[in-house]
């Protein structure tokens, strides 16, 4: 029944909008390229299969979220041969004036836009890390799939149906993470950056304290006081790091309070190639076993 939803949604959209079609290459492939990797992640399940259509990553692997990515000369090339260009939207893609500035005509799909994807807002500004909601990311698919629909209207029935597929993959996942994260005794984490604000509202956790605001920017001595005061009345001690950025900051606090530190993996590398169909769900579903294991 859930497929069938999902499905139904997926069609319904994409009568809504209507089927326009755009340009493709001379010989006839349509260049869709992804601003970072979970967008892509979106993008290769969407099109999995589908002949004439190809998906190049814009950003280097390692990357990171694009808070503050500079487009290179290198990226400029790539985006002056797309046909589409998928984005994250929400200020994640900072440079993104200076893409429609360069190229006016190309078609952007901004994977948040849409009502059901409501953003949390801090200080008026909107956090960005919708993915790492399930049900956001189901939604993102969605909205990709709508305007894929929209834009290349010959491979309409192929982008529903993989796109079908793959919200079934998403809502196993999430029922999934459901059954076990709804039952742990504890709820309260502390994360490195702003990256998890959407997976603790979905699955009801508490973040009691953020390391590090913005990535890179280390805490200043008030900071990390407070962080360690907060860490310190808790019942369980954890900290939550990232595999993209150093752990220096949470080793220090660690180190002070005899908080535990695992790794929590917000998606936002990994190689852009076809065989990582799945690395979302992998990812999440390792994150999954990480905060079992921390908060018992």
């Amino acid at each position: 029944m859930k497929k069938i939803f999902c499905l139904a949604l997926i069609l319904l959209t994409c009568i809504v909008t209507g089927c326009g079609s755009t340009t493709k290459k001379d010989d006839g492939t349509l260049k869709i390229v992804t601003s970072f990797y979970p967008m892509y992640l979106d993008a290769i399940n969407i099109t999995r299969g589908v002949k004439g259509v190809e998906v190049v990553n814009l950003t280097p692997p390692q990357t990171g979220c694009l808070h503050d990515y500079q487009l290179t000369p290198e990226d400029m090339k790539t985006l002056e041969t797309a046909d589409i260009f998928i984005v994250n939207g929400l200020g994640m893609e900072s440079f993104l004036d200076k893409v429609t500035e360069a190229r006016p005509d190309l078609k952007i799909i901004n994977a948040s836009d849409s009502p059901e994807i409501v953003p949390i807002v801090e200080n008026g500004v909107p956090n960005p890390h919708v993915w790492l909601s399930v049900t956001y990311s189901i939604q993102q698919v969605k909205n990709i799939t709508s305007k894929l629909c929209e834009f290349d209207p010959e491979h309409k029935d192929d982008y529903r149906m993989r796109a079908l597929e793959y919200c079934g993959e998403l809502t196993q996942l999430r029922d999934e993470m459901h059954m076990s994260l709804d039952m742990l005794p504890n709820k309260d984490i502390v994360t490195f950056h702003e990256a998890f604000p959407y997976l603790a509202a979905e699955f009801k956790l508490s973040i009691a304290a953020v390391i590090e605001r913005e990535p890179g920017t280390e805490p200043t001595p008030q900071e990390l006081t407070e962080t360690i005061d907060k860490i310190n009345a808790l019942p369980v001690k954890v900290i939550f790091t990232e595999p993209q950025y150093s752990p220096k900051a949470a080793e220090t606090i660690a180190r002070e309070t005899g908080a535990q530190i695992f790794t929590l993996d917000p998606i936002v590398t990994g190689e852009a190639k076809p065989e990582n169909l799945f690395d979302y769900v992998d990812k999440m579903l390792e994150n999954l076993l990480t905060l079992s294991k921390a908060l018992q």
